[in-house]
């Protein structure tokens, strides 16, 4: 849990500094409310984290099969699906209030809820890529290598398994930056009526955040 938690308040921070910074509100203090949903999410992230390795230590599942798919297989898609969780809840004010739409020239036209729920969704879309292939791909490239016996001495698993992740993780980062542009396009048809009526352009452009 402890370490779950470290990794979700370093991505939960790293979202809050990176993401669209259009979101104004009155009454009370938008940062604040972002700390609050970021640290309940953060728990809440780190709870369903830590979940499938406590569920096997708890019911003592013995069966290899088993091992393999809570222990090696499940915590990868968990952790690209709470990464999204966390992208969404912390940016939540984007699609609540909006962010600021431009033309082909950079002007602000308006500031739109549609445009910010889809840089929320498409963020939040490849950070789950990234995290889920990061920690998914390594554990099928280390069974083969433990299967092929490649690497003979115990103790050197530890250190092979660490270079693959960080080598997986290197090739994934500008695959996921790369997913989405960062300055995203928005169709006339989709953004709302209001903001339409001040110009005839078709194509609109927005702040992703990353």
């Amino acid at each position: 849990f402890f370490l779950q938690f470290v990794f979700h308040t370093y991505t939960t921070a790293f979202t809050l500094i990176n993401g669209n910074g259009t979101p104004k509100a009155e009454g009370y203090s938008l940062q604040q409310k972002q700390i609050f949903l970021g640290l309940g999410a953060i728990s809440y992230s780190a709870c369903i984290g830590a979940l499938p390795l406590a569920f096997a230590n708890r019911y003592a599942l013995k069966s290899s099969l088993m091992q393999l798919f809570v222990k090696k297989l499940l915590p990868a898609p968990l952790l690209g699906l709470m990464n999204a969780f966390t992208v969404a809840m912390v940016r939540s004010p984007e699609f609540d209030n909006g962010i600021e739409v431009m033309d082909r020239n950079g002007k602000v036209i308006g500031v739109s809820k549609k445009a910010g729920e889809k840089a929320v969704m498409e963020t939040a879309l490849s950070r789950a890529v990234l995290f889920g292939t990061t920690f998914f791909l390594p554990e099928v490239l280390m069974y083969f290598v433990q299967r092929a016996r490649f690497v003979k001495n115990p103790r050197a698993l530890g250190p092979v398994r660490m270079f693959v992740i960080m080598s997986v993780l290197a090739g994934m980062l500008p695959v996921s930056f790369s997913m989405f542009p960062q300055c995203g396009e928005i169709k006339r048809a989709d953004l709302e009526p209001e903001i339409l009526t001040s110009t005839e352009e078709t194509e609109f452009f927005y702040n992703r955040g990353i």
